[in-house]
């Protein structure tokens, strides 16, 4: 008989933000990390194929949550190249597959603009009735956000629910949020799309409330009264409301966090990028964190903060925020402006790029756009970007040789297997020396907490021990510059 083996669970709370990113994690160990609980959680729930309570026909009955099963995709061409197009249309699979479905077919239409009808046009729109039926599908994926009257116009056709990517992306996040903070910012991303697309059975949303709304009601109280919708609407604006006052709050306390990090003069870099670009993998490697690692769109939604050393031994604070997508629902980008606003106080913005992808050059498009639309709304300069090609192991050497072309400046890695995360950290070390400042101070004998954060935060050049105190020149963090400004010293 095998001998039996003891795992042991450590806290969150208890796990060193100073380990070194280069651990020797393969897999599972005898010590999981909480990304490793976090994603054994996560499988643990497992769709079971063949069973379902939908009804045949929903086009007369209210969803409010989706149960995706077997789908069929269809997508709008409308301006790009083919490859764009087919691009598109395997991140919709990606994401369907993300949310549990299982995707049977795909069909793409070839328009001018949708159709504003039923989105696809009343022929397409039959064709895709008949591959529904052939493929046994329930579920229909649209590749854009449709309005409230496309939605039921297709599905008057097609005989089964259809949901937009939007729908599907808030469904995602619905799933994966696992802060407080997270789930009220999706809670209320979804209400502000479910708003206007309220359903219900048959005429139900016409009835008209009771009460002292009849004849009974007495003079300047007789009235139609309130419809079972406008219930709804407003109690929907009620809860919104609320979320949102809950959102601020747990801003200014985020805001409070962000504060003390730039006071301390620690240089703070923000990890952005496309969702499953690796940057939960890179943030693991660059300061062992344990985050949760999953080949799948928005594995992990919350902004995560840990402090790592460089090899000079400067200390920097790094932050993996939210990953971005093409046309990321505006609702989305809204309810997590709290979230976002993380790369606003950043000395650098770390952007990494899926090398295996076909269209890189996508990917950086769509990310920059979300970022200068937060910077621009909270009227913050830009950071400092530096470009970091994840996943180069998946490449060959043909490939790697055309992106290091295509993007000079960037630093080429693998989060999985460790190339070139020396050569990251060596320019990291470059970036954030080249935002220092170099002061000379006469730090009294009292003042060595000053003189620690010289020697943690910054690089001595020269020190001194004289009568007065210690003389030191060095380079230091612009946000640490200004607090030794009264004990700068000339001569």
């Amino acid at each position: 008989m095998s001998k039996q083996e003891t795992y042991e669970f450590t806290p969150a709370e208890e796990f060193d933000d100073n380990r070194d990113g280069d651990n020797g994690r393969n897999g599972w160990t005898a010590d999981p990390t909480v990304g490793e609980l976090q994603l054994d959680e996560r499988s643990a729930l497992r769709r079971v194929a063949g069973l379902s309570t939908e009804l045949t026909d929903i086009t007369e009955v209210e969803y409010r949550q989706l149960r995706l099963e077997r789908v069929v995709l269809v997508g709008v061409w409308t301006e790009g190249t083919a490859a764009q197009a087919d691009s598109s249309m395997t991140e919709l699979a990606a994401l369907a597959e993300t949310a549990g479905s299982e995707v049977l077919e795909a069909l793409i239409q070839r328009r001018d603009k949708p159709d504003p009808a039923t989105y696809i046009g009343s022929g397409k729109a039959e064709e895709l009735r008949s591959v529904v039926l052939e493929t046994g599908a329930d579920t229909v994926i649209c590749d854009g956000e449709l309005t409230p009257a496309q939605l039921t116009a297709l599905e008057k056709v097609v005989k089964v629910k259809v949901i937009d990517r939007t729908a599907l992306i808030l469904d995602i996040f619905a799933q994966h949020a696992t802060s407080r903070e997270g789930k009220a910012q999706v809670s209320l991303a979804q209400m502000e799309y479910m708003l206007p697309r309220l359903r219900g059975w048959g005429e139900s949303m016409s009835r008209q409330a009771g009460g002292r709304a009849g004849s009974n009601g007495g003079v300047g109280l007789r009235g139609p009264g309130e419809t079972k919708i406008e219930t709804d609407r407003r109690r929907i604006r009620e809860r919104m409301a609320k979320l949102r006052r809950e959102i601020r709050d747990m801003k200014t306390a985020r805001d409070t966090k962000r504060a003390r990090r730039t006071e301390s003069g620690i240089p703070q870099v923000a990890i952005v990028g496309y969702t499953n670009a690796g940057k939960s993998s890179l943030m693991n490697a660059l300061t062992g964190a344990g985050l949760l690692v999953q080949d799948a769109l928005f594995a992990t939604l919350d902004p995560t903060t840990r402090r790592a050393a460089l090899e000079d031994g400067r200390e920097v604070v790094f932050t993996d925020t939210v990953g971005f997508v093409r046309h990321l629902p505006t609702q989305l980008v809204e309810a997590f402006r709290s979230t976002l606003e993380e790369v606003t106080g950043a000395d650098l913005l770390l952007h990494v790029v899926d090398g295996s992808d076909p269209l890189p050059d996508q990917q950086i498009k769509a990310v920059r756009e979300v970022i200068t639309e937060v910077l621009r709304e909270t009227d913050s300069p830009a950071p400092e970007e530096l470009l970091v090609v994840n996943k180069i192991d998946a490449l060959d050497p043909m490939e790697l040789t055309q992106l290091r072309g295509a993007l000079p400046k960037a630093v080429f890695v693998s989060a999985r297997t460790g190339a070139g995360l020396e050569e990251l950290r060596d320019r990291l070390g470059e970036i954030l020396g080249g935002l220092d400042v170099e002061v000379t101070v006469l730090l009294p004998y009292s003042r060595g907490d000053l003189l620690s954060r010289i020697h943690a935060d910054g690089r001595i050049l020269t020190s001194e021990h004289v009568e007065a105190g210690t003389q030191v020149r060095a380079r230091v963090p612009r946000a640490l510059a200004a607090v030794l400004t009264e004990y700068a010293h000339v001569g």
